[in-house]
């Protein structure tokens, strides 16, 4: 079972969406049959081996082993990866495009950016599953909480300077072997959860100056 899995098609994701199919997918982070799963989630069996097989189809879940009883043949499933992630590709025709409005300030463009790494990731590892390779990334999450506002201004100028330098540094378009690497930096509050409303719901709201600051680099196929 991966970690991880990137659903890039739009007919895995619509299938990974619904209720019934998210709650199983999730009761097979460890192994069970239908008639299992039926009794965990309070589901007719014949419901759940139609799900089953829909997931199935889609990848999202496989067959772990066959287990004999009688004159039965019991299916046990297992998800294939711990958690799923749906890529913007499989929404290709109104997927983020960054190069649309760059901002550097703006929160939508850092959105679109961290849509396009997670479909640019996801293709590179769909693609290094296939040839049974590893992915070369790398990828910094920390944690910087400002005194005021003026002092996140002059964090976001320094960091743009030091990228660009080091960039610079280690750009050549020149090198006959070399490969392209794309690295985002990006920096937003972290919201904080907020106790919960007689509905049930909960308001996150931004937290003071605290901010996360991601750092990924990533190697093209």
């Amino acid at each position: 079972m991966l970690d991880v899995a990137v659903i890039e098609e739009a007919a895995a994701a619509e299938a990974s969406l619904d209720p019934i199919r998210s709650g199983i997918l999730a009761a097979l982070a460890e192994p069970g049959s239908a008639a299992m799963l039926a009794a965990r989630l309070g589901l007719p069996r014949q419901k759940v081996n139609y799900h089953l097989k829909e997931l199935e189809r889609h990848g999202l879940v496989e067959l772990a082993e066959e287990r004999r009883k009688g004159n039965v043949t019991e299916r046990i499933y297992q998800a294939t990866a711990a958690s799923y992630v749906i890529s913007p590709s499989a929404l290709s025709a109104v997927s983020p495009d960054p190069s649309r409005a760059p901002d550097q300030l703006s929160a939508r463009w850092l959105l679109a950016l961290g849509a396009r790494l997670v479909q640019e990731v996801g293709a590179l590892l769909s693609g290094a599953s296939r040839a049974r390779k590893r992915v070369a990334t790398f990828g910094i999450d920390t944690e910087v909480r400002f005194a005021s506002a003026a002092d996140r201004a002059a964090f976001a100028d320094e960091l743009t300077r030091t990228v660009a330098a080091l960039v610079g540094r280690y750009h050549d378009e020149s090198a006959p072997r070399g490969r392209s690497h794309r690295v985002v930096v990006g920096l937003h509050q972290i919201p904080a959860a907020q106790p919960t409303d007689p509905g049930g719901q909960t308001d996150p709201q931004p937290s003071g100056e605290t901010g996360t600051t991601h750092t990924t680099a990533g190697q093209d196929a």
